[in-house]
């Protein structure tokens, strides 16, 4: 791509205008396949927010990196010599060549593979191939690799490249309370990523963003998941009649509370155990665990009873961080990070796993079935293109406080997909 096409690029993001494309109860197709309103997103959407870039627990020790990204933007997460976390672009300083091209892992320093400048770990520039021919033309102190700010909530990572973006707790603002809550599923343990895995699927990032916080399709799309359970696991499984509830959070966040009992992992521990988690109860006892540790991991082990929609980019989902990637206009990459406790039993890192994979992954009873329902929404979005509307006002004349004063509806309605969209909305008419 030309500078010209670059120039070309960002001037027709630029004259981009969705204000009569995003209605309160309706979004236009357009959004799903417009490639001018995707360059837009990228700049106004993700270059102007908190992005969720990593846990914690991903860059445990002096050397850990983990890379990602920020929109288009490649960015790695490092931890320093002196234990101190760093965000920074993934573009040497001399000719933009990436300087780590690592999922995660541990070294010395980044090196460009170019031309073999070097950075610490806190990006600082420590060497230069044939210094004496820069004699008199720069300063090594003036050229690190560029930091990007970052803050940290409960463990996980944001980055922002707005340098006057609200802190992070402000942004986050009523989700803090709900990102607390998921938490508690490491059963008494710091959170710890015990791995991911990746897939690309052909349609647009929104398609994504709405499915977290979409309860309905749930019975229709897994039913193979639902049919794969015990009575007992089933019968949880069955909340679209239940008690639970959308609440609009703020800042585009939401939560979707799918199974009320299982909101704060702490609580009812008295509970009798549930017959699917009999026999990792007694593994415990026989390591010699106490009833009250038992009870907490049991309790802990299957997950939270919500999700946790954190705009634009990061799902806290029951029991696994669910991470989107803007990749094209008609594709999207999605992370799924599976969760566990560090130094919890082994025998409760391995059941993590187990539910983990029995749901997301190739040979899960989740992953393929959503992959294909989002494909098939971009498919459909190109009939009547200029005409047709992707509703969201599914239980919008159905709406009450929740205690905390927010915006709430049933399970089942869309209240969080219009939380995500007006977010979207102003963000996008926003003036530069």
């Amino acid at each position: 791509m030309t500078h010209m096409d670059n120039v070309c690029r960002s001037k027709r993001a630029a004259e981009v205008d969705v204000s009569g494309l995003v209605l309160e109860d309706r979004v236009h197709t357009s959004l799903y396949s417009d490639p001018a309103l995707f360059e837009a997103e990228l700049d106004k959407v993700f270059n102007n927010t908190w992005v969720w870039v990593a846990h914690e627990s991903e860059v445990p020790e002096s050397g850990s990196y983990k890379t990602a990204h920020i929109g288009r933007q490649p960015v790695i997460v490092s931890r320093d010599r002196k234990g101190e976390i760093h965000v920074l672009l993934n573009r040497c300083r001399h000719r933009a060549a990436t300087v780590c091209e690592g999922k995660r892992g541990k070294v010395k320093s980044f090196v460009c593979p170019y031309h073999g400048w070097g950075y610490a770990l806190d990006g600082e520039l420590r060497a230069v191939p044939k210094p004496e021919e820069y004699e008199g033309v720069f300063d090594k102190k003036d050229f690190p690799l560029v930091t990007v700010r970052h803050e940290i909530y409960n463990g996980m990572i944001f980055a922002t490249m707005k340098a006057d973006m609200m802190p992070l707790a402000d942004f986050l603002g009523g989700a803090k309370k709900w990102i607390d809550l998921f938490m508690k599923q490491s059963g008494g343990y710091p959170m710890k990523v015990l791995g991911d895995h990746r897939f690309r699927f052909p349609g647009n990032w929104k398609i994504q963003l709405e499915n977290t916080t979409d309860a309905y399709h749930f019975p229709v799309v897994h039913k193979s998941f639902v049919s794969s359970l015990d009575e007992q696991t089933s019968k949880v499984f069955d909340f679209l009649d239940g008690d639970g509830f959308v609440e609009d959070l703020g800042n585009g966040h939401s939560v979707m509370v799918m199974i009320p009992a299982l909101v704060d992992l702490e609580e009812n521990l008295d509970a009798p155990i549930p017959d699917r988690f009999q026999d990792f109860a007694k593994e415990l006892e026989r390591e010699g665990r106490s009833d009250q540790e038992i009870r907490r991991l049991v309790r802990a082990v299957g997950g939270t009873g919500f999700n946790v929609n954190l705009f634009p980019n990061v799902a806290c989902s029951m029991a696994f961080f669910r991470v989107l990637r803007p990749i094209a206009v008609e594709e999207t990459e999605i992370h799924h990070v599976a969760l566990g406790g560090e130094g919890a039993p082994a025998a409760f890192n391995q059941m993590r796993m187990r539910l983990h994979e029995h749901f997301q992954g190739p040979m899960g009873f989740g992953t393929p079935d959503d992959a294909e329902a989002w494909e098939r929404v971009q498919k459909g979005s190109y009939a009547g293109l200029d005409e047709e509307w992707i509703l969201i006002n599914r239980g919008q004349q159905h709406l009450k406080t929740s205690q905390d004063g927010n915006v709430a509806g049933a399970v089942c309605s869309e209240t969080g997909m219009r939380a995500a969209y007006r977010q979207y909305k102003a963000m996008m008419t926003a003036k530069a």
